[in-house]
């Protein structure tokens, strides 16, 4: 916790127990038992996250004896014996503005993008991404005494006040929440997530009834939500119709402020970025000064600490929905949006690095730009 780890990962391997902590995004490996403490680390783990001790095929348990903190158990059985991991969530984490997330930051824009009636919203990124987070800032953002807004999620990781949280359970599904959320008068409806097609239907039918439904989706893009609903069933006539806005994410770490050192823009690193500055049309200055990771102690030495986002955002214009509509594929699309104010997610990726906030190779890491 003290590390801000967000998982914890114990690996029984051939002749040691190896632990490895998840921070920043990135696996760390900070000890490792001798093999001979294997049974007792295990059977305490399942005593204090309430799992059965005698079972050793895979179980979900929790630890809630942390003030602030949740943490989800997780154990599967592999060749060398069990392993664990811990997801540790914090109850009630700092509130943290869309634009601290590092989302545009500009009002007139997020208002465009957030404020709509009749409509579905989708944010699409992979796993492990900040799907949620951006979600939960949204909310923030839109929360006010004068508007009704009900959430359905899997499991509810933040309590926020002033929101209906319904969680779901082995005899809730998204759909029957949804269903039931309809008749309860709601102004938006959070899904935690479009899984398959009989969420996605009542998502869309929601916002075809007047209501404004924001929800996450696992892709790689903005522009690839689109395929993903074809994908699960759903009609262009509905998508076109409903899909206002899709956006997309991904984590980069932030450079550590304590140690990060200034340097001038190397010969290559000014050719990546000014292809990617002539391809999209997007002017970048790159006369001030650029920075390296070093790594201190307030880092654990990897010369980063925590993240920011870096989105992408497609709006639906009535061309893009008659693409849409016309059934054209996604590189079809994606030419028409590029036509207009779409700017992919490496753009505000190298917004980030020019405004000192992450590298390049950090940026190459998560986009493969060069």
């Amino acid at each position: 916790i003290e590390k801000r780890a967000s998982d914890i990962h114990f690996e029984p391997m051939e002749d040691k127990i190896r632990v490895r902590y998840r921070i920043d995004g990135k696996l760390l490996t900070v000890t490792e038992l001798p093999k001979n403490r294997q049974d007792n680390l295990i059977g305490r783990l399942k005593a204090i996250s309430n799992m059965h001790q005698e079972i050793v095929y895979d179980q979900d348990g929790s630890i809630n004896t942390y003030d602030g903190y949740s943490i989800r158990v997780s154990s599967q059985k592999n060749v060398n014996g069990e392993k664990f991991v811990l997801r540790l969530l914090k109850k009630n984490p700092d509130k943290r503005s869309l634009f601290e997330l590092g989302f545009m930051n500009n009002n007139e824009l997020v208002d465009k993008a957030f404020n709509r009636k009749n409509s579905l919203i989708v944010i699409g990124a992979p796993t492990g991404e900040g799907k949620t987070t951006t979600l939960y800032s949204v909310i923030e953002y839109l929360n006010n005494p004068e508007i009704n807004i009900i959430s359905i999620e899997n499991p509810v990781e933040r309590r926020i006040p002033g929101i209906n949280q319904v969680e779901i359970a082995p005899n809730i599904t998204f759909a029957s929440a949804l269903r039931t959320v309809l008749r309860q008068d709601p102004d938006i409806i959070l899904v935690g997530e479009i899984r398959d097609r009989e969420t996605g239907e009542i998502a869309i039918q929601a916002g075809q009834t007047g209501h404004y439904v924001l929800s996450t989706i696992h892709t790689i893009d903005s522009i690839e939500v689109i395929t993903r609903l074809r994908k699960m069933g759903l009609s262009d006539y509905d998508i076109s119709s409903t899909l206002a806005t899709s956006i997309s994410q991904r984590l980069v770490r932030r450079l550590c402020p304590e140690c990060k050192r200034e340097r001038d823009y190397t010969e290559e690193e000014k050719r990546i970025i000014e292809t990617i500055s002539k391809k999209y049309g997007v002017e970048f200055d790159l006369s001030g000064k650029t920075y390296d990771a070093i790594g201190c102690k307030h880092c654990n030495n990897t010369g980063y600490y925590d993240r920011i986002g870096i989105f992408e955002m497609l709006e639906i214009t009535d061309e893009i929905k008659q693409e849409i509509m016309n059934g054209k594929s996604s590189i079809e699309i994606r030419n028409e949006a590029l036509k207009q104010k779409y700017k992919p997610l490496v753009v505000d990726g190298i917004r980030k690095i020019v405004q000192g906030y992450t590298t390049l190779e950090e940026l190459n890491k998560k986009l493969l730009i060069y």
